[in-house]
């Protein structure tokens, strides 16, 4: 990690943000935004991976962190999922689809307000997938779909599942988005794992195992990082919304409140 101080001479330079996988935790994202908003900090790009591919996307498209917390407060595994026969996954995400092009209207990645990518896997290759253009809510689908869990979505041929897979923290896609700095929030850097109370514990668990010193190499290129303890809650639980955005808050408003010190 480069420190830099975006309180200083550097501050004018375009800002990058980018959002990490999580599943629930992913509120803990709506308390960053907030922190960087009150220290008026400038966002010429985001980009997101899993959870953090839906909250980038309600930002990108206008949605204030008022609004963002109330949708995310909606949400619940009921109503972004349902079952399907199908010999790749448990159940589809297209539901989570439709709530976006609901919430966003049928939008593309030219229709944003900044420059918005995201990140999924190739689970034919293996291969890392940046998607920058095209329909949007397919995309988020894609990027947040649990192998094993969801159906991969298919977008131009290729079956894609969960970004974070590759790049669970997307801070390589922004420099090609046109920053100059990049900001990342972690939401698994300081995760303790707790014994799995259900399948989708046990393979979440799994995959943020096999992640992490992936992930702790691809953060070293970002400027600054922002790391919520958040160990202490369900990554399928979505009952301690306005816990985890108080977390995000609060660990972005340390992490600034040390960077202006330097």
């Amino acid at each position: 990690m480069r420190l830099i101080n975006l309180f200083k001479s550097e501050s004018d330079k375009k800002i990058g943000l980018a959002l990490g996988g999580g599943a629930a935790l992913g509120a803990a994202h709506i308390g960053v935004l907030k922190a960087l908003e009150e220290n008026k900090i400038q966002l010429s790009a985001v980009s997101g991976t899993s959870i953090g591919a839906f909250v980038a996307a309600m930002f990108a498209f206008g949605k204030n962190v008022k609004q963002i917390t109330e949708i995310v407060k909606e949400l619940d595994w009921l109503d972004i999922s349902e079952l399907s026969l199908s010999r790749f996954g448990l159940l589809s995400n297209k539901k989570l689809g439709k709530m976006l092009d609901d919430v966003l209207g049928e939008v593309n990645f030219s229709d944003a307000s900044l420059p918005l990518a995201f990140i999924a896997t190739d689970v034919a290759s293996g291969k890392k997938v940046t998607l920058k253009d095209g329909d949007v809510a397919q995309a988020v689908m894609a990027s947040t779909c649990v192998p094993g869990i969801f159906i991969p979505t298919e977008i131009d041929g290729k079956l894609l599942v969960d970004g974070g897979l590759v790049e669970n923290v997307p801070v390589s896609v922004l420099q090609e988005l046109g920053a100059e700095m990049v900001i990342g929030v972690d939401l698994n850097a300081r995760r303790q794992y707790q014994k799995p109370e259900d399948i989708i514990d046990l393979l979440m668990n799994s995959m943020d195992i096999a992640i992490d010193n992936a992930t702790r190499i691809q953060t070293s290129k970002a400027d600054l990082i922002i790391e919520p303890v958040l160990s202490a809650y369900s990554r399928t639980q979505t009952d301690h919304i306005d816990e985890l955005i108080e977390k995000g808050y609060k660990a972005a408003q340390n992490t600034l409140k040390e960077l202006s010190k330097k």
